[in-house]
């Protein structure tokens, strides 16, 4: 049995190409694991006695928590699947809290798409919104990913 790649490939890109993915209801126990996770137990994420003494009034997840999330949301929607060889840079912004109970969920529109021969494929930079139930933004930016090339013989690729 051959496993066959849900992923597109450089070619498939198209400047303009908008994707959405499945949303994710964020939860305590995400905030609890990615703080042990990360060592990251900043009294915002872990004590609700203490955050209920900040602007946002309760918990927050961590702002790496939501860019992870949206990342494994950007693989469930398939389009990166198999074929995304690295992700080589990132420009991201934190614009809103999440909050414990938010679903939230990404848009990413194709904005650059360049071959790399050389490379097996190509670069494809997506600007990547991160709304929440609200539709209110909450993280942003710019994903740069080397994905393959169908033109590189990847025995999986379909023409």
């Amino acid at each position: 049995m051959s496993y066959t790649t849900r992923g597109w490939y450089l070619e498939d890109f198209q400047v303009g190409q908008e994707m959405d993915s499945p949303r994710r209801t964020i939860t305590e126990a995400d905030i609890v694991q990615f703080a042990g996770l990360s060592g990251d137990y900043n009294a915002l994420h872990v004590d609700a006695e203490y955050a209920r003494s900040t602007p946002f009034g309760e918990r927050i997840a961590h702002g790496l928590l939501g860019l992870s999330v949206a990342s494994g949301l950007a693989a469930q929607a398939g389009y990166l699947e198999g074929t995304v060889m690295a992700f080589t840079s990132l420009d991201w912004r934190f614009k809103r809290p999440i909050l414990i109970g938010d679903t939230i969920g990404l848009t990413s529109t194709v904005s650059r798409v360049r071959p790399m021969p050389s490379q097996g494929g190509g670069l494809v930079t997506l600007q990547v919104t991160v709304l929440n139930q609200q539709e209110e933004v909450v993280q942003e930016g710019t994903w740069s990913l080397l994905m393959r090339s169908r033109a590189a013989g990847s025995p999986d690729a379909q023409p």
